[in-house]
């Protein structure tokens, strides 16, 4: 057995470490004991995209916001469904994720960082959704473990009614929102209704159709 290698941490706003490893090809993002992305386990970050770009209403230059970098995942897959004539928006809070992007992990992001219909903001993706008014077609968030903030409490924010009408306003008429949750929440569904989203639970795997963790994608469209 190979032993995993740390390559890198970094501090998170709350003072908290992200530590990368890899192992036989294998990366993996840990904050403290937990694993919090794996990039043999991509099926659900994969189905973030997929679900919303399904939705899209036709056009040939849709808008697209994704919170959070991760291991770009979501962005390639986004990537893979979208015209020449998209543009899409990366906004990630924290520096050191996209040195890894750049650095370490590289052979997993490719080229897609490169690619002309992608811009990278180095922001906290709240801050940019308040900033925006009628500016996506599509929102696609992976920023914490679901709407209970794991990582920062202050992601909560984004999933009170508050931020939910923050983001209904940054999305245009019949827009969607697509929200990454390790786990279901039956009162953040209610939460989107009365928010004004059409909104309904879908199970993913963390392993596309091999199985694996089932994962939460909440798929809401602006009523």
């Amino acid at each position: 057995m190979k032993i995993r290698e740390l390559l890198d941490t970094i501090e998170i706003p709350d003072g908290s470490e992200l530590k990368l490893y890899r192992r036989d090809g294998e990366y993996s993002i840990m904050l403290g004991g937990t694993e919090l992305m794996n990039s043999r386990k991509t099926g659900s970050e994969i189905a973030l995209a997929s679900l919303a770009c399904e939705r899209l209403k036709e056009g040939p230059r849709p808008s697209v916001l994704i919170g959070g970098l991760g291991m770009g995942f979501t962005l390639r897959a986004a990537l893979d469904r979208l015209p020449p004539e998209a543009r899409v928006d990366v906004a990630e809070l924290v520096p050191g994720i996209v040195a890894w992007a750049r650095g370490p992990m590289a052979d997993i992001f490719g080229d897609s960082l490169d690619d002309r219909r992608v811009h990278l903001i180095v922001d906290d993706v709240a801050q940019v959704i308040r900033d925006s008014a009628s500016t996506y077609d599509a929102i696609l968030l992976d920023v914490d473990n679901g709407p209970d903030g794991f990582t920062r409490d202050s992601n909560e924010r984004l999933y009170d009614a508050r931020g939910l009408g923050s983001l209904r306003g940054a999305l245009r008429p019949g827009g969607v929102l697509t929200v990454w949750s390790s786990a279901g929440d039956r009162v953040f569904t209610a939460r989107l209704k009365r928010a004004g989203f059409e909104a309904e639970e879908v199970v993913v795997r963390s392993g596309g159709g091999k199985g694996g963790a089932r994962h939460i994608v909440w798929v809401a469209k602006r009523s």
